[in-house]
């Protein structure tokens, strides 16, 4: 049986397909509006909170999911504040980060933008680049703004950027596993202009490219994967939920329910039709039972919408199918702190591609988060997969364990066996922004907009990240009740 579009005082129904922090997200703009809706989550699974997840590993709350968000953006904090957990954020307990370069764990150095240095001193300091790619860099700050008209690209990949201007090895130990490991992908054909316009900017300015970063801001936010991250002052580029951040997404669902949002687990939707007579309407079919709406927000991975929007206008379809996902593996550890040989004095570490190791990056969570330490234990989460390298999601959950026991053994003096280890796979979870992405997203928005009160969000479209994830959702619903507006002015 169908859920009317519009009950019987003539309020408009708006339908949420996705239930993660996305769909959470355009949900409560929509109820916290000043338009009387009602609003209705479809969630296909038995939980919400999408890709925000928590377990409890040896007695503590741990996240199996992000575990915290980019504090500079103001997206998070504030929906924390609506929900009441504004009090509840703490900031990691180390501001230090390594990275696996040259044979050993070295600090990140001061002075990176998003794993580009824009500083020769702290980067010599740091003893990740060798003499040659040291003095390789140092060249780019010989280099002056051209004293004619340049060049500016509109797109170009973040590797062909930050090799060309600052070499080989900087491109390889920073930039790749820092943005690469943000976006769990290669930089080589990452587009720049979308994971991180100021770096496209300042070479489009010609110049040096180092000069240039020094005063830009980042704005991306890390996923799922474990990236430590580097501040010059004193504010927290991190913040998390006390607890874990689950709290958020249940703290909001408890919230949705107030307000009065239908919000159904366990109901995925099948097929989505448009129909426009004898008005138009939006209807959604699936076990859970079918939905009638006026308006439609679709926030779910952007093959699932491909497939969802295939029967109401194919080349949107073909426009979403087209965006690539990687698949991501978290090994979350509990171990004997004895079994650690060197000190875990910082977040974690990243380690740079080379075809031989599974593990992209490990975070030192009992190090990070002050609130899991325990006396005698040690909790690690390791990070492996990354776009093309699938070879962690061929192993099953013992023999992954005993490769990423084994590879930390090497990177950071891991001996032992771990007390408990627990496995959390995370198949297509982060979608690849490849050079010319903007455009691919300008016409995805178009095709949407062709389409009477629908909007789409997620991490697809215009940045990966908790905060990123929210101003999606805030966009897609102001999006929908602009329509729905212009619908009731113009009935016709």
């Amino acid at each position: 049986m169908a859920a009317p579009a519009r009950s019987d005082d003539g309020t408009p129904t708006i339908a949420v397909v996705g239930g993660g922090i996305t769909g959470l997200s355009a949900a409560w703009s929509l109820a916290t509006s000043d338009s009387p809706l009602h609003v209705v989550v479809l969630e296909g699974d038995v939980r919400f909170g999408g890709k925000i997840r928590g377990a409890e590993i040896g007695g503590r709350p741990v996240d199996v999911g992000p575990d915290a968000f980019v504090a500079r953006r103001p997206e998070g904090v504030d929906l924390c504040r609506q929900v009441g957990l504004g009090d509840e954020l703490v900031a990691p307990g180390s501001r230090n980060a390594y990275v696996w370069a040259r044979a050993r764990l070295r600090p990140l150095p001061a002075g990176l933008a998003l794993g580009v240095p824009t500083r020769l001193g702290p980067l010599a300091r740091s003893g990740i680049l060798s003499p040659l790619g040291l003095g390789r860099a140092a060249v780019d700050l010989l280099r002056r703004p051209p004293t004619s008209p340049h060049f500016a690209a509109a797109d170009r990949a973040v590797d062909d950027v930050v090799r060309g201007k600052l070499g080989r090895e900087v491109a390889d130990r920073l930039a790749d596993p820092l943005i690469g490991g943000i976006h769990a992908g290669p930089t080589a054909g990452m587009s720049a202009a979308a994971v991180f316009p100021p770096l496209l900017e300042a070479s489009n300015r010609g110049g040096s490219l180092m000069r240039a970063l020094r005063n830009a801001p980042t704005g991306s936010a890390p996923g799922p994967v474990a990236v430590p991250g580097v501040g010059d002052d004193d504010s927290p580029v991190f913040l998390r939920v006390r607890g874990g951040m689950n709290r958020l997404t249940d703290q909001l669902v408890g919230a949705l329910r107030e307000c009065g949002v239908a919000l159904r687990t366990g109901s995925p939707v099948e097929r989505i039709e448009h129909r426009r007579a004898p008005s138009p309407r939006w209807q959604l079919q699936g076990p859970g039972g079918d939905v009638d709406a006026d308006g439609l927000v679709v926030a779910v991975p952007a093959d699932v919408s491909a497939r969802l929007l295939a029967p109401v206008d194919a080349v949107l379809a073909d426009l979403l199918a087209g965006i690539a996902y990687a698949d991501v593996t978290l090994v979350t550890l509990r171990c004997t702190e004895s079994d650690v040989g060197r000190p875990l004095d910082g977040t974690g570490f990243l380690v740079p591609a080379d075809g031989r190791r599974l593990v992209t990056a490990c975070t030192w969570l009992s190090s990070k988060w002050p609130e899991l330490r325990r006396p005698g234990e040690i909790l690690l989460r390791a990070s492996a997969g990354r776009y093309g390298d699938d070879r962690a999601s061929r192993l099953d959950d013992d023999e992954l364990v005993v490769r990423v026991v084994a590879e930390l053994a090497g990177l950071m003096e891991l001996r032992g066996r771990p007390i408990e280890a627990v496995v959390t796979r995370w198949p297509g979870s982060f979608p690849q922004y490849a050079v010319g992405h903007r455009e691919r997203v300008a016409a995805i928005e178009d095709r949407a907009a062709a389409l009477p009160c629908l909007a789409l969000a997620g991490a697809a479209l215009r940045g990966v990240g908790i905060p990123a994830c929210i101003a999606s959702g805030r966009l897609a619903a102001a999006t929908v009740g602009r329509g729905l507006a212009s619908a009731d002015e113009d009935p016709s």
